[in-house]
């Protein structure tokens, strides 16, 4: 009953500020005619054209100096992470110089060209040499980018098999990552869903029967040695996920029903990201806020928030469910010793198996 009694009060104030609009219009009817600008309007106007261009070349230098982190983009931790970051650099500083430049012309011509009584526009119908000026050069420059786009893509997919990568299987599901390591032959076991088989601790659908999947490592940390090329291998079992891992520069979406892969070589271990300056500043302003938002909760008598340590994560980037944010695992990067170290302390998939 109230939500009705406020949409017949909302209608009624719609329309009595309609009934005034109209009354007012009315009242002005006989006055002269200000709708067509007048030579102060147009000065008036290019006035605030150049104010609204100075506004907006003084917001962007303060978001600069306020927000600019630069370089621009930094902290890679794969042997690919560079170029992909070179060229996301040249596409942003040619998009900052064409909108510099053309936000200075639009506003410059708005208030050079204003009216004036009697005054009347000169225009072109056609101007072979602009259109050809502003043809070639956009021409020009994306086709620039789009070749040297395609090289780095080329560089970044040709996965060499004479490095002898490491073959890893990523496979999603709403809403966890579980890795399968190809183990000591390194080549994964055939798999299906078809084949999953809970009792049996058989999450991934393994064949068993398949001689090289008896050595499969299945777990829910995926571990990387430094320096070393890896191939992943990516299922889902359910809807379209993306394996997005930003560090490393990486992403790849995993499709039902097909096998899609991506390969980079880690460059940075988990432990030498931790000290850098920037990543320690970063860890620092977070666990800052967790302080402020704990003081709050332990107030309400909840647990406080635990201190964050920054650790590669592989991410979901696709929406793909209710539970989406929260679908991620964390990435060790960690030398070849503490790799191997590691990897002993796992069961093989034979060995995981419930009898």
């Amino acid at each position: 009953m109230t939500a009705l009694l406020t949409i017949i009060v909302l209608v009624f104030i719609l329309v009595a500020i309609w009934q005034m609009v109209k009354i007012f219009d009315l009242a002005q009817a006989k006055n002269e005619n200000t709708e067509v600008a007048s030579d102060k309007d147009n000065r008036m106007n290019g006035y605030l054209m150049m104010g609204f261009l100075a506004f907006i070349y003084g917001i962007t230098i303060y978001s600069f100096i306020k927000w600019g982190d630069l370089p621009l983009l930094s902290n890679s931790a794969s042997a690919h992470g560079p170029k992909i970051d070179n060229l996301m650099i040249i596409s942003l500083t040619l998009i900052f110089i064409v909108q510099t430049i053309t936000q200075f012309l639009l506003y410059y011509f708005a208030y050079k060209y204003k009216g004036e009584r009697g005054k009347k526009a000169l225009f072109f119908a056609d101007n072979n040499k602009l259109e050809a000026i502003w043809t070639i050069i956009p021409v020009i420059v994306l086709a620039g980018l789009i070749i040297y786009g395609l090289n780095t893509w080329i560089t970044i997919m040709g996965i060499n098999q004479d490095d002898d990568p490491m073959v890893i299987e990523l496979y999603a599901q709403q809403f966890n990552w579980t890795a399968r390591y190809a183990g000591e032959d390194n080549t994964l076991g055939k798999a299906n869903v078809r084949l999953i088989d809970i009792d049996h601790a058989n999450v991934l659908g393994v064949d068993e029967a398949d001689p090289y999947g008896q050595d499969d490592v299945i777990t829910k940390e995926l571990h990387l040695p430094v320096g070393r090329p890896v191939l992943f291998k990516m299922r889902s079992q359910d809807v379209l996920h993306s394996a997005y891992m930003p560090h490393f520069r990486a992403q790849m979406n995993c499709v039902p029903g097909m096998i899609t892969q991506f390969g980079f070589t880690p460059t940075v271990t988990t432990a030498e990201m931790r000290q850098r300056p920037e990543i320690q500043d970063k860890v620092a302003h977070i666990n800052e806020i967790r302080v402020e938002k704990s003081k709050d909760l332990v107030a309400k008598g909840e647990t406080a928030l635990d201190r964050y340590e920054f650790d590669y994560l592989l991410l979901c980037n696709k929406i793909c469910g209710k539970s989406h944010y929260n679908m991620q695992m964390k990435i060790i990067v960690e030398s070849q010793e503490d790799f191997d170290a590691w990897m002993k302390e796992q069961k093989v998939f034979k060995n995981s198996l419930i009898k």
